[in-house]
């Protein structure tokens, strides 16, 4: 049994909004690849699929660099799912560079100073 049985949107949402989601209820978890992910988002129309994070960091990542395709998806906050709703939650971490190479461009010098990574996740809410 998928949203679609029961008309709720397909929610993407980021480490912003973990804490106030999983309220009341049973959830499943289980990680995914980019392109299950990929495939997931697939099976819904634009109108299907609600945008839950306004980072602007958190959408280059995910549409520029994971692939996922870059529609004009509706947003909104959501504070609870729906019994049988599902979700895609990429999260993102960020740890110390263990190297900081030093680049010049423009005649200016920068430096790596941390790395940044990105995992998904489906979400169900079963109860």
């Amino acid at each position: 049994m998928n949203s679609n049985d029961f008309n709720h949107p397909l929610l993407l949402l980021d480490n912003s909004n973990m804490n106030t989601l999983f309220n009341e209820g049973e959830y499943k978890c289980t990680n995914m690849t980019f392109e299950e992910a990929r495939e997931i988002i697939g099976m819904y129309n634009k109108d299907e699929i609600i945008l839950c994070f306004q980072h602007p960091d958190t959408y280059d990542i995910i549409f520029n660099y994971i692939g996922i395709p870059k529609k004009d998806y509706k947003y909104k906050n959501i504070r609870n799912m729906k019994v049988y709703q599902d979700g895609i939650i990429f999260k993102i971490y960020i740890t110390p560079s263990e190297t900081q190479p030093v680049i010049h461009v423009d005649g200016v010098e920068a430096k790596k100073i941390q790395n940044v990574y990105v995992y998904c996740v489906h979400i169900s809410r079963i109860k």
